[in-house]
């Protein structure tokens, strides 16, 4: 891997813009399949899908693979990390709107830093990073608050799913620092995404025979483009452009970004779903916002 990383161009910067998109459609996609068929059963089938394109790839580009080799155990435990995640995401969805998890998922980098601050000397945080932090929790309590107010959706429900959404955050940031701290930074991207997907795959839907689920019956047309939206577009191809990017670019010009994510998300939501906004809950969303672009900037 080349040690030089540009700066970003408009090509970049194109691409970034067209994952973020993506990455807030995701929620929805899921929600609206959830009808047919359960959202943990679609992403432990997007996972498997995504794991085999993946291992495909390996295979036709002769990539550097082995399941004898030192990534094994810590691919093993992003995998499981990533399947608790992508669990408490599917938990949550059945609570809360597909708006509300956007945001919460979405403080992940909020954690991720948090965590690197203390790990990796030199990921200290700097002043503005803190205030980022703080402004990113006072949104996550006021954001928690709006429930309270809302009289569109139950409010114990709404609080149980939008924890699920903080805890699948903190999940997310703990698979990222497994990743930093281990062999895991050193393999190649189509190694640590498979674990992921693989791992991912296999316990998810394992949950889901255990619960006694089965594939439903009869498909419709929504459910059939959602899961192949979410296989082919986020599983497999919009992960492999963010860790072609990775390789390329500078990672923190790169980061800031993601907190266009959590926007697209809500405006999925509300313009697909009819997701209700409540004033708190918006205001929530920009302290979220705002700590996240504080968290990744960095004075050069």
């Amino acid at each position: 891997m080349s040690a030089h990383r540009k700066n970003l161009d408009g090509f970049a910067i194109s691409l970034m813009l067209l994952l973020c998109m993506c990455w807030g459609l995701q929620q929805v996609a899921v929600k609206l399949a959830a009808p047919v068929i359960s959202a943990s059963m679609q992403l432990g089938l997007r996972s498997g899908l995504a794991a085999a394109m993946v291992l495909l790839l390996i295979i036709i580009k002769k990539i550097p693979f082995s399941l004898r080799d030192k990534h094994v155990w810590p691919g093993i435990a992003a995998g499981v990390l990533f399947a608790i995640e992508f669990l408490c995401i599917s938990l949550g969805l059945k609570y809360t709107t597909a708006s509300h998890m956007s945001v919460f998922l979405y403080t992940a980098p909020i954690f991720t830093v948090l965590g690197l601050h203390w790990l990796i000397p030199a990921e200290r945080l700097q002043s503005t990073q803190w205030i980022g932090i703080l402004s990113a929790f006072a949104g996550v309590a006021i954001a928690f608050s709006g429930a309270f107010s809302s009289s569109q959706r139950d409010v114990a429900d709404m609080l149980i799913g939008d924890s699920f959404g903080v805890a699948a955050a903190v999940l997310w940031a703990a698979t990222t620092i497994t990743i930093r701290k281990s062999s895991l930074s050193e393999a190649e991207p189509t190694t640590t995404l498979f674990y992921q997907l693989a791992v991912g795959a296999v316990i998810l839907l394992a949950f889901v025979l255990l619960r006694g689920e089965s594939l439903p019956a009869q498909w419709d047309m929504t459910s059939i483009i959602s899961l192949a939206f979410q296989t082919v577009v986020i599983a497999f191809a919009s992960y492999l452009t963010w860790f072609w990017l990775m390789r390329r670019y500078l990672a923190s010009r790169l980061s800031v970004f993601s907190f266009l994510t959590p926007l697209f998300g809500v405006a999925a939501g509300v313009i697909l779903m009819h997701d209700p906004i409540s004033p708190r809950f918006a205001l929530g969303a920009v302290l979220v916002c705002a700590g996240i672009v504080l968290v990744n900037f960095r004075r050069t």
